[in-house]
């Protein structure tokens, strides 16, 4: 296999809040905690999990947008954590990202055509204005927007058309890697299907590679060649979509399978149900050993005393009870 287009190593991001009032005690709180994974050219990750898991900060990192503690981002052969700032804008150029609220990620003050161009003026700064409207139109072109609709502002369109938008803006630059921060999650059903289609026929046409962080899973399961999925900003379970879906191994992916809706009637009511107990445990204050023993059905002494390694190959997970499947 040729040497992957992102390597992750041990990435951890950390964040110092203040807890109680405004003048309580500074704690810190690890969004992702010691995260690896590698990312081939043309591949679709999908990264899961609850809210607070730590999946949005993990693309963020990646784009420096969130500075990291620890680890490597090694892109193409650079650590990007190692950059500086002057060469990290140079290397966002092949690297972008989409929002999740298309319309909030929008400048209300700017013309569709300036807000698609934007990108352009960075990276291509010799080109005419002439040039960047005619790549503007082009790429709207490819969206599915209407290439006369540049003059129009953000508030004119729908939340499927602004993402349409977001996404253009994304592509002009033609890069390689586009992190897609869940990115159908504000849209209704209908726009969903028809952005992902458009998002897998950009990705066949113009060679991308895509990082799809959604908490949905039969969204991943659709659009992704391999999953990760994340509790508390660890990586409990990762491997390629089928063997993931079809025989996860953690007791967590086992759980957010089983609240995939199905639609037939009959294999609904034969579908064994695992309810999580409780909430997720607060990250500024994450439990000893596994961080998932508190809400696991299989917990004993050694879970809160070991923290569990990540085992099992390309199709692998954190746990030291793998062989007790429930689902």
């Amino acid at each position: 296999m040729s040497a992957p287009l992102l390597d992750v190593q041990n990435l951890t991001t950390q964040f110092h809040v203040r807890s109680g009032s405004l003048f309580g005690k500074s704690a810190t709180l690890t969004a992702v905690d010691d995260v690896s994974f590698s990312l081939q050219a043309g591949q679709t990750l999908g990264i899961v999990g609850e809210s607070g898991s730590g999946k949005s900060t993990i693309g963020r990192s990646i784009l420096r947008l969130v500075e990291s503690q620890k680890g490597r981002v090694v892109w193409q052969g650079n650590d990007l954590l190692k950059l500086s700032d002057e060469d990290m804008r140079r290397a966002r150029r092949d690297m972008q990202i989409i929002f999740q609220d298309p319309l909030s990620s929008l400048d209300p003050r700017m013309t569709v055509a300036d807000i698609i161009a934007e990108p352009l003026q960075i990276a291509e700064p010799k080109l005419t204005r002439k040039e960047r409207l005619l790549e503007v139109q082009k790429i709207m072109a490819a969206v599915g927007l209407a290439p006369e609709m540049v003059n129009r502002y953000p508030h004119e369109f729908s939340g499927g058309q602004a993402q349409r938008i977001g996404i253009a803006r994304a592509i002009i630059t033609r890069p390689k890697l586009v992190i897609c921060d869940e990115p159908v999650s504000a849209l209704d059903v209908s726009i969903q299907a028809q952005i992902l289609q458009l998002l897998d026929k950009l990705r066949q046409d113009f060679g991308l590679s895509l990082i799809f962080i959604s908490h949905d899973l039969s969204v991943v399961r659709l659009v992704c060649d391999h999953v990760m999925v994340l509790y508390l900003g660890r990586v409990i379970e990762s491997g390629p979509s089928s063997d993931v879906f079809n025989h996860p191994k953690h007791p967590y992916t086992q759980a957010l399978l089983s609240a995939v809706p199905v639609p037939d009637p009959k294999l609904a009511r034969g579908r064994k149900r695992v309810v999580l107990k409780g909430d997720p445990p607060s990250p500024i204050n994450p439990p000893s050993g596994c961080v998932f023993r508190t809400r696991c059905a299989y917990a004993q002494d050694i879970c809160a005393r070991k923290r569990p390694a990540f085992e099992g190959g390309e199709h692998g997970c954190a746990c030291h009870f793998t062989d007790r499947l429930i689902v």
